[in-house]
C-alpha cells in the first residue's frame, strides 16, 4: 500500500488475548509520517487495543513493533510519551482533585523541582503556555481539574499530550466528548501534526468524520484487519459492510409515523436549576420519544439531570403521573424512571464491579426471596437474560465492566433499565462512542420500548439521531425553549439549526 512518507511505526503479527477472548489476531499495520490514519470497526474490534499497545498502556501477547526503525517495547505510557508517542484515551484521563497544571505534568515534575520542592509558579506558567497553545487559555492552571466540565477536561488532556510535541498523536474516541468548537480545535491539531511530517492515529465511530479528515482508513473486525483504504477509495456503504460483515445501507432510524398518547406521564412545571435551566416547561407523553437538542452549554444535559432528581431544582417542580414530585434520584428510581448519563463511566456504571452486579443493581425488588434476602438464582437469571438479549460480548456475566469495550459498556447500562422494565427512560447521548452495529441495536431497543408504551426522553448532540428517532423535538438555547418540532409535520434540519444558533 502506498504511503505518504517514511515509516514511523510498524506493527508485525501482533496478538493480544484477555483470557479466552482474542482482542487482536495477527495484526500488521504501518503508520507513515505525514499521515492521518483512521481506525474504524465495531466495539471490541481491536482499535483501542492496538493503539494502546503502541502507546505503552498495555503489552501485546505476541508479535513485535518498530518505532523509527528500532524495536519498540515501551514499559509504560510515560516512557512512550517521553519518546514521542502520545495518546488521548477514550475514558476520563484527568484526576479531578489535583490542579490542571499538576494533571498536565503528572509524572514529569522533574523540570519544576528545586531539590524536593516543586516550583508551582514555574509549573503553572508552563501549563498556561500549553493551554494557550491549543486555544484554551481561559482555563486556569491553578484550579482543580474537577472544577471544569467534561469537555473542558478532555481539552486539558489534549493540551497535556500536545505539550510533549508527539511525533505520533493517537486520538481515541475523543470527539464524542467535544462540542463543535472543541472538535475544530482537535481537527486543526491533527492536520497541523500531519503537515509537520508527524503522524496521527484517529479512532472514531463517526464515519463521516473519518472520511473527511483521514488520508487512509483501516477497518478492523473481531481483532483482524479487514482492509486498508486510501482516501480515493472511501465508500460509505462499502466501509459499513466491511465493519460488520453484513450490509448496512442508508437509514437505520425509524421509518414509521406512529404517534403517541395524549396521556402525560412526566411534567416539568417552570423548573429553574442552579445551572443553565430557567423556568422550563416540558410534558412527556405515554409512548413518546421526545428528543432534546441544542448546542453545547444550552442546558440540555442539565435538564436531563434535573428531571431525574440529580440536579437541584430551585424553583418549579417535576411531577410524575400528575401526583408524584420527583425531587431526588432515589425517588425517580423507586417510581420506575431510568437514567442513562452522558458521563457513562462515572455516573451509570461501577467499572470495578461485574456485568452481573451492574445489571442486578436495578433489580433488588424483583429478585428478593423474602424480607431483605435476595435469591442468587433470580439475580443470575436477571443478568444473564440481558447479556444474551443484548448480545453483550464478554467471557461471562462476572467479568468486570472495566474490561468491556465502550459499546458493550453501553449495552450493560441499557440492560440495567430494560431488566427493570422502567416506564420512563431519560437517555443522555445514548449512542455516544458506540459503533454503527451497536447504534442500530440501540435504536431498535428504543423503538421497541416506545411500542410497549414506554416514554423516552432522548437528549442528543447528533442531529440525524434527533430527526431519525423522535416523535417531537425540543430545541434549547441558553436554558430556555427555542423551538418545538413534530415528526408528523416533518423535521426541517435547517429550522432546527436556526433555533440552536
Amino acid at each position: 500500500m502506498p504511503g505518504k512518507g517514511e515509516v514511523l511505526v510498524e506493527v508485525r503479527d501482533m496478538c493480544k488475548n484477555f483470557g479466552v477472548t482474542v482482542a487482536l489476531d495477527h495484526v500488521d499495520m504501518i503508520i507513515r509520517r505525514g499521515e492521518i490514519r483512521g481506525l474504524i470497526g465495531e466495539n471490541g474490534s481491536g482499535k483501542s487495543t492496538v493503539s494502546s499497545i503502541i502507546a505503552g498502556i498495555q503489552s501485546a501477547t505476541s508479535g513485535e513493533m518498530l518505532y523509527k526503525g528500532k524495536v519498540w517495547k515501551p514499559e509504560s505510557a510515560l516512557e512512550a510519551g517521553k519518546q514521542g508517542i502520545g495518546m488521548i484515551v477514550q475514558e476520563a484521563g484527568t484526576i479531578p482533585n489535583i490542579t490542571v497544571a499538576e494533571n498536565l505534568f503528572l509524572g514529569n515534575y522533574g523540570e519544576f523541582k528545586i531539590g524536593p520542592v516543586i516550583n508551582k509558579t514555574k509549573m503553572n506558567a508552563a501549563a498556561k503556555a500549553a493551554l494557550e497553545g491549543i486555544g484554551i487559555g481561559y482555563v486556569n492552571p491553578a484550579k482543580p481539574a474537577g472544577f471544569y466540565n467534561m469537555e473542558e477536561r478532555k481539552l486539558i488532556e489534549i493540551a497535556k499530550t500536545m505539550s510533549g510535541d508527539p511525533e505520533l498523536f493517537i486520538v481515541d474516541e475523543t470527539t464524542t466528548a467535544l462540542s463543535h468548537t472543541g472538535r475544530k480545535i482537535l481537527y486543526d491539531l491533527m492536520h497541523k501534526a500531519a503537515e509537520s511530517d508527524k503522524a496521527v492515529i484517529f479512532i472514531s465511530h463517526d464515519l463521516n468524520e473519518l472520511m473527511e479528515h483521514c488520508d487512509t482508513l483501516t477497518v478492523l473486525r473481531d481483532g483482524v484487519i479487514i482492509d486498508n483504504l486510501e482516501k480515493p477509495d472511501f465508500d460509505e456503504n462499502d466501509i459499513k459492510h466491511k465493519m460488520v460483515g453484513r450490509e448496512i445501507k442508508g437509514n437505520y432510524y425509524r421509518m414509521d409515523q406512529d404517534g403517541f398518547s395524549d396521556q402525560v406521564v412526566l411534567k416539568a412545571d417552570c423548573i429553574t436549576t442552579m445551572n443553565e435551566i430557567l423556568c422550563f416547561d416540558l410534558e412527556l407523553h405515554e409512548g413518546e420519544i421526545l428528543g432534546i437538542g441544542g448546542l453545547s452549554e444550552c442546558g440540555m444535559h442539565e435538564l436531563g439531570r434535573a428531571l431525574y432528581g440529580l440536579e437541584e431544582v430551585v424553583d418549579g417542580k417535576v411531577v410524575l403521573k400528575g401526583e408524584i414530585e420527583i425531587d431526588s434520584a432515589e425517588k425517580a428510581f423507586k417510581n420506575s424512571i431510568g437514567y442513562v448519563s452522558k458521563n457513562r463511566d462515572q455516573e451509570s456504571l461501577d467499572l470495578n464491579a461485574s456485568i452481573a452486579a451492574n445489571i442486578q443493581s436495578s433489580g433488588y425488588g424483583k429478585n428478593r426471596l423474602f424480607g431483605p434476602f435476595v435469591s442468587e438464582r433470580k439475580e443470575r437469571i436477571y443478568a444473564k437474560t440481558q447479556v444474551d438479549k443484548l448480545a453483550i460480548k464478554c467471557v461471562d456475566i462476572y467479568q468486570p465492566v472495566r474490561a468491556l469495550s465502550g459499546g458493550n459498556k453501553q449495552k450493560v447500562v441499557f440492560g440495567k433499565w430494560i431488566a427493570d422494565d422502567a416506564d420512563v427512560l431519560i437517555l443522555d447521548c445514548p449512542t455516544r462512542g458506540v459503533d454503527i452495529g451497536v447504534k442500530a441495536a440501540m435504536y431498535q431497543l428504543i423503538n421497541d420500548m416506545k411500542r410497549k408504551g414506554k416514554s423516552i426522553i432522548m437528549i442528543s448532540e447528533e442531529m440525524p439521531e434527533l430527526i431519525g428517532m423522535s416523535d417531537r423535538v425540543l430545541i434549547l438555547k441558553d436554558g430556555k425553549l427555542s423551538g418545538e418540532f413534530y415528526r408528523s409535520n416533518g423535521f426541517d434540519e435547517h429550522s432546527l439549526i436556526e433555533c440552536m444558533i
